[in-house]
């Protein structure tokens, strides 16, 4: 079988750079916004938008990387180097958060005044620039966890200008200068459940877990209903990077099977039923476990 050392990932590289592009154009606003009119919630935002900036950074790096060709030293090429980018940035979104509440409970005894119309002003403009960037990340993010990241990442943002304008409205509205505090709080939490959950499906693919949506004894049958096949052991499956899954194992097949008959058939199976372009087996006899069952011992 080819090696497919393709990145889903890399096929969105320009979606990604626009919306680096556009949540630059945020953070800098954002920020300029939070000085102006003293809104923690606004800050929270920006905080967030940069955790952006550098993750989708992160993001483009990785895909520069995992577009390198393998070597000898590294016959997967760099591709790992997406997943690491995921991890990177679920601790970044970690630390902003901590940071976030962080501030809050220090602004709860002594809440400062803050400028609601000019707060308004500029989560509306974070909420349509967010609004563009998910639009542009709606289908790649299905596809890959480095992708993955930089939508959930955007969807916090999204979520937290629309806090940051619920805060401004009540506070021009009822003058309670607590609704900023409230509102920072809530784009920390709106952020904790996604990061563990990339953090989570990342984390299994480093520990080589089977892929999401692979059952292990559905493998298995197919594999044993092969023409010749009798029996099948060191069967794995794991996955090198998003979208690219790959299975090994030890095929036993009957005296007199036709090893390329057989060999064809499993490869046909796993890509058409399992979507699994890279499978590697090892065809041998039944008189050879004995061999295999001896170096396991």
């Amino acid at each position: 079988m080819p090696h497919p050392h393709g990145s889903v990932a890399a096929a969105n590289r320009n979606r990604l750079v626009a919306v680096l592009a556009l949540s630059l154009v945020i953070l800098v606003v954002e920020v300029a916004g939070a000085l102006a009119s003293n809104s923690l919630a606004l800050l929270a935002d920006a905080g967030h938008m940069l955790t952006d900036v550098s993750g989708i950074g992160l993001a483009l790096l990785a895909i520069w990387f995992a577009g390198r060709a393998p070597t000898n030293g590294h016959t997967f090429g760099y591709l790992r180097v997406e997943i690491i980018a995921a991890v990177t940035n679920a601790f970044l979104l970690f630390g902003v958060a901590a940071f976030i509440l962080y501030e809050a409970w220090r602004r709860l005894s002594a809440p400062p005044e803050v400028a609601s119309g000019l707060m308004l002003a500029v989560a509306l403009v974070g909420l349509a620039a967010n609004g563009v960037s998910l639009y542009l990340l709606r289908h790649a993010q299905r596809e890959s966890l480095n992708m993955r990241g930089a939508y959930l990442e955007v969807m916090g943002d999204f979520a937290g200008s629309a806090a940051v304008i619920a805060a401004a409205l009540v506070i021009a509205a009822t003058g309670w200068a607590q609704a900023d505090t409230v509102a920072s709080v809530a784009i920390a939490l709106l952020i904790l459940p996604r990061t563990l959950a990339l953090l989570r499906e990342a984390t299994d693919v480093l520990l080589q877990a089977t892929p999401k949506g692979v059952d292990m004894d559905h493998v298995r049958a197919h594999i044993l209903d092969a023409p010749g096949v009798v029996d099948c052991h060191d069967l794995h499956a794991w996955t090198i990077t998003s979208g690219m899954n790959v299975v090994s194992a030890h095929v036993v097949i009957r005296d007199g099977a036709d090893p390329a008959l057989t060999l064809d058939a499993l490869c046909e199976c796993l890509s058409d039923d399992f979507d699994i372009e890279h499978s590697t087996f090892q065809l041998e006899t039944a008189d050879r476990r004995r061999f295999e069952e001896r170096s396991h011992a």
